[in-house]
Order: structure tokens, then sequence, then C-alpha cells
């Protein structure tokens, strides 16, 4: 960073020295030149907005420029996974299909041109979270459409996405509101207050009043104030009835179909409670209004909601940039939630691009909140598209990822997603009041898990192997096969593909200390052992 500095001050002084005396007229100096990216920094944007660095994109970051970069990345159209799970033969039993669903997203989310849309999907999907994980087992169209729907709507507005969320069937059949009917006494049936929960305080305004900075409004006696309550929630549970799988016969008897649910849900007015309902911020709905009118009405209401800018704003920082963002980070990307520049609320392009390009995503100075720790199927990819994972099929096969890493594709345990954003395990973190929300899942047995994956992966499912079967993914290193002989440069290409060049001299002397024991001719095992210690080490799981 003082090399940023210095060659900023040598230009202002040549621009200043070119200025003349007082009775020039050769007009205002030329702006100096832009300042070169180096590539640590442009590994830093990959990482963040992307599943991990390679070179070729690296020199793309450094020749467009960070901006650029983004820009030219909001321009690409979504990879998509319906098509290809369409495309699919039927098996003998739908849930078979989930291995190919979530095989397509290892491909786009590897070799997929769009890495900053296919990023923001990932932790969209972690805010406004489904799962495959139980009703939703045996519909991996369903789940593939939703995460279409996310990449679609990555860079689109967030009261859009909010409206396509709510109607999908995958949303619809995973928290209940499929089905939702109006009240009727002598059925004991009310409306089903799932959605109306986890909709406001999972995927939008949160359970307490916040500031626009993200800190929590205090009452006169020093306490939270509550964004809703039980009032609210029934207001918003009987917005959500009458709707059900599109195309059905009837209400009662509506079934899914490989066709109705990729569609939006359809509305049964028969079944729509019309009568007056209590929203946020006194809002009441009058009666009479359709089922379209009550819930656009509703969605509306939520996303006006003074709490929507710093709480998704927040989110989405977590996820990309940084686990502990200051007040003045959220309060920066929450301005531009609430008004883009042109008067729009909820441009989620605008508001990406805010949180990529904040002081706060690179500090010149090294801050202890910078960074996060990496999800553990971040760390997974970012190995995969450093050393070109493939597998003799073509197909990532990984559908029990979730099992292995503790986290996959549309594969949270529970709507809280597969950690919460305000877990801070005990010891310095939570003492310093700060959170650490990938921790939540860093558990001895999943560390352990993941640690002896990453053994296997990295010495076994290799280029060398002859006996790799057809769906086996395996890593190539046989570049590193090539300088094996020479310790300094093999721990460097390792360093440059996977910490962006910055490794520790703890790191590098640990190596170094193996690679002494290993003879200089066992090239595939000195390659592996370094790739081993780096893809387990403290440095690799830190994203800066």
């Amino acid at each position: 960073m003082m090399n940023r500095l210095t060659s900023i001050l040598a230009s202002l002084s040549l621009g200043l020295a070119g200025c003349g005396g007082s009775g020039s007229d050769a007009g205002p100096p030329p702006p100096p030149p832009p300042v070169p990216i180096t590539n640590a920094e442009a590994v830093q944007l990959l990482n963040q907005g992307g599943f991990g660095a390679v070179d070729t994109d690296a020199q793309q970051v450094i020749a467009l420029g960070l901006e650029a970069w983004i820009d030219d990345q909001i321009q690409k159209p979504a990879s998509l996974q319906l098509p290809h799970v369409q495309a699919v033969p039927p098996p003998p039993f739908m849930f078979q299909l989930q291995e190919d669903r979530v095989d397509i997203w290892f491909r786009n989310a590897i070799h997929g041109d769009d890495q900053l849309r296919q990023r923001v999907a990932f932790a969209l999907s972690e805010i406004l979270v489904v799962s495959q994980l139980g009703a939703l087992f045996q519909a991996p169209h369903a789940l593939a459409d939703y995460y279409d729907v996310l990449s679609r709507n990555a860079f689109g507005n967030y009261r859009s996405l909010m409206d396509e969320v709510t109607l999908h069937p995958a949303m619809g059949v995973y928290l209940s509101m499929l089905g939702n009917e109006k009240p009727n006494p002598a059925l004991n049936i009310r409306p089903d207050e799932n959605y109306a929960r986890e909709l406001m305080q999972l995927f939008s305004i949160g359970l307490v009043e916040l500031n626009l900075d993200g800190t929590v409004k205090l009452d006169n006696f020093g306490q939270p104030i509550p964004t809703y309550d039980q009032a609210i929630i029934e207001g918003f549970a009987h917005v959500y009835t009458g709707w059900t799988w599109a195309g059905s016969p009837n209400f009662e008897q509506a079934r899914g179909t490989r066709q109705n649910q990729v569609v939006p849900m359809e509305l049964w007015p028969d079944f729509h409670d019309t009568e007056p309902k209590q929203l946020l911020n006194g809002t009441v709905l009058p009666a009479g209004q359709t089922g379209e009118q009550d819930l656009a009405a509703a969605l509306d209401n939520i996303f006006e909601h003074q709490n929507l800018a710093p709480f998704i704003s927040t989110r989405l920082i977590q996820r990309l940039v940084t686990s502990n963002p200051s007040p003045g980070y959220v309060r920066r990307v929450a301005t531009v939630f609430n008004d883009n520049g042109s008067g729009v609320k909820g441009d989620l392009a605008a508001v990406v691009k805010a949180i990529l390009l904040d002081p706060e995503a690179r500090p010149e100075l090294p801050m202890e909140i910078d960074g996060k720790v990496k999800e553990p199927l971040l760390r997974l990819t970012q190995l995969f598209r450093a050393y070109n994972a493939t597998s003799n099929s073509g197909r990532y096969p990984l559908v029990v990822s979730y099992i292995l890493f503790g986290q996959g594709p549309l594969q949270s345990p529970s709507v809280f997603n597969f950690f919460s954003p305000f877990y801070a395990p005990p010891g310095e973190i939570r003492d310093s009041g700060l959170v650490a929300p990938e921790l939540g899942i860093a558990t001895e047995y999943q560390n352990t898990l993941f640690t002896n994956y990453m053994f296997g992966q990295v010495f076994g499912l290799n280029q060398t192997n002859p006996s790799l079967g057809d769906d086996d993914v395996y890593i190539d290193f046989s570049e590193e096969m090539l300088i094996a002989d020479d310790a300094d440069a093999l721990i460097n290409m390792v360093a440059d593909k996977l910490l962006g060049g910055q490794i520790s001299a703890t790191l590098r002397n640990e190596i170094g200390g193996m690679l002494a024991l290993i003879p200089d001719t066992d090239t595939a095992v000195r390659a592996a052992e370094t790739i081993y210690f780096v893809v387990t080490s403290p440095e690799y799981a830190y994203q800066r």
C-alpha cells in the first residue's frame, strides 16, 4: 500500500510542478495515470466476488480495473441449473436428480463465466433459504429453478426478488405457504404463520428495529424495540392464503408435478381471506381486496420498512467480505440500497458494487475486523478452480457435500442457514464483541472430516492416479511436479495459486521442513504435500 501512496504523491508532485507561473495559459495538467492494481488486490476481489481466484481472471481484473471488472460481471448472463436437470433422463426415483442438481451447481461455480453473479446467488441462497433436506427431497426441479431465480435476480431489484421467492413452489412447500387457506373455525383451520414469520425475521427486516448503520435502536429503558408482534404475524399469515400448485383441478387436491413445480403458485380466490389485516408500521389492509392486491401491498409494506436496507446490506457484506462490518460500512451500503443514485431502492447490482468497492473491503492498513473465515464449500471450490478439477465423465457428483463439508448447495439443515450470522465462538472473538458465523459449523468432527477429505483429494484424487473412476473428481498439479525438486519455487507456485502469493514465514518454513524429508525425485509427493499443507492451513481458511 505504501508503493501505491508513493505513486500517487509522485504523480501529484509532477502535476504541481507543471503548473508554471501565474501568467501561464497552458491549462490544467492532465490527471495522473491510474494506480496499477496489484495481483494481491485482484486475487482479493476474485475471492470476495467468486469461487476462487485463478491467474487468468486476476490478469483480467488487473487489465480492466476493479470497478470495470464488476461492471463486466454484472452484464454477464446467468449460468442456470434447471435446463441441465430437465435434460437428464428421469431416474427411477426423483430424488436421484438431486445429484445432477448439485453437479450443475459445481460446474457453474467452477467453470461459470459469471463468477460474481453465481457468488451473489450463493449468498442469497443462505439468506432466502430453502433446502433439499426436508419436504423438497423429491423436488430437484423446484430447487434448481429456485436457485435460477436467485441467479437471475442477483443484480436485479430486491422487491422483485421478494415477489418471485414468495410465489415460488419451492418456498411454498418449504415454509408451508402453499395450500395455506383462510380461517374456518368449524374445521379448526387457521392460516399457517411459518412464511409470515421467516420472511420478516430472516429474509428482510429482522427481529428488532435498526438504525441505518445496522446498530440496534433502543427504547427509553435501553431495550431493543421489536419490529413486529403476534398480531402482525397473523396479519401477514392471512395475506398468504389461497395459493397452491398452478394448474390444479381444485385447491384441496392440488399436487406438484414436474411442470408446476417450476412456475409461480396460483391463487384460488375462494380460499383467500378478504378480511382486514394488520401489517407493519400501523398499516392495515382494507377488507375486500383480492389475493394479488393483498400480496403486493404486504410485500410493499415490508420492502418500505426502514430495517430492510441495513438488514440485507449487513447479511450480504458478511457473506461476501467481512463478518464484522463497521457501522460506517453498513451505513454506506445501506444508503445505496435505499437509493442507487437514481432514486431506486433495492438495486442489488448497485449494492453489490458498493460492498466490493468500499474502502473497508480492501483497507489501506490491516484491521482486526478485516475479512472472514471461508466457508468449507468455498475452500473446496477454490482448490478445484486453482487445479482444474474435473472427472473423466465431466460430472461433480458431490450430492453428500453437506455431510462431507458441513454445507452444500441448497442443503441447509434448517431455514436458519448452516450457521447463524450472530455466532461468536467462546474466547477471544466473543470477548471482543465480534462474530465469526462460519465457525458455527467448525466442529471438531467437521474439521476432521474436511481435513481428511482434503488429504484424499490431494494425495489420491489427482492426475497421477491410474485407477480413477469415471465420476472421481480429481485435481491436476502436473505443473507443480515440473519444479518440485526446487522447494522454494514449488512453495511460491502453490502460494501464488491458493494464497495470492501471501504466505507467512511460519507456513513457508513448515512446508520447507517437510519437503526436506522427501527425495527430490519424488515429485508427486512433494507437490501433494505442499498443496495439502496450504489447503489445511489457517491462512487458506481466512479470506482477506
